[in-house]
């Protein structure tokens, strides 16, 4: 158990390049998918459609009361028996990002209930349109007042990336296992992969408290 700087100088390259080819890329790709998906899930929500509603609600809380490995699971494996093969890279981004959708929504619905009941009755007496209310009014105050939040949940989802494995995804934690079991060497480059997990997420998460502090006091 002692340290090699020159093992570890060996393994930091292709560990950093699983990091940025698959945890940092399903991570962008999947936040993006949860920002635009969880906002559509929040605003159907809202609207109260007949059937869309109930049927949007009912997934939100099915997606969310069972765990992302069972979702990846079912998505990488049982699928095929179905007939639908999918990619395992592309099923992490589904997975993680309609996973972190329902979470997003209900980060979204908070900031649409948060926005004042003067806001929606001047839209009204103004006669607006619904969509120009969504789009001018509503959602604009309702996304600046959840930004934090949202960022929380990205760093989250970033952390969950070593799930991938699961379904055979090369992403960085699996490269360190897979190196380690190489060489029979797991403290280096398991730690640099704790490592690079740290120096991503902590500067994120300070920035985040700061953005939140900004907007209070805006």
């Amino acid at each position: 158990m002692t340290w090699d700087m020159d093992y570890a100088l060996d393994v930091l390259p292709p560990i950093l390049e699983a990091f940025l080819r698959y945890t940092l890329l399903v991570t962008v790709l999947a936040s993006v998918l949860a920002a635009v998906l969880g906002l559509v899930f929040a605003v159907v929500r809202r609207v109260r459609v007949p059937v869309l509603t109930p049927l949007t609600t009912a997934f939100v809380e099915f997606v969310r009361s069972t765990p992302i490995p069972i979702q990846l699971f079912f998505l990488f494996y049982v699928l095929p028996e179905a007939g639908l093969t999918l990619p395992g890279l592309f099923v992490g981004v589904v997975t993680l990002g309609v996973h972190y959708a329902c979470y997003y929504s209900e980060v979204y619905r908070a900031g649409i209930d948060g926005v004042p009941k003067g806001q929606w009755e001047a839209c009204t007496s103004l006669s607006m349109s619904p969509r120009y209310q969504w789009q001018h009014v509503v959602l604009p105050q309702a996304v600046r007042n959840v930004l934090p939040a949202l960022g929380n949940y990205v760093i989250s989802m970033f952390k969950e990336t070593p799930f991938l494995f699961l379904i055979a995804v090369p992403e960085m934690v699996q490269e360190a296992v897979a190196i380690g079991g190489r060489d029979f060497r797991y403290l280096e480059p398991v730690t640099i992969a704790g490592l690079i997990f740290l120096a991503a997420s902590y500067p994120s998460s300070v920035a985040i408290r700061r953005l939140e502090k900004r907007l209070v006091h805006a």
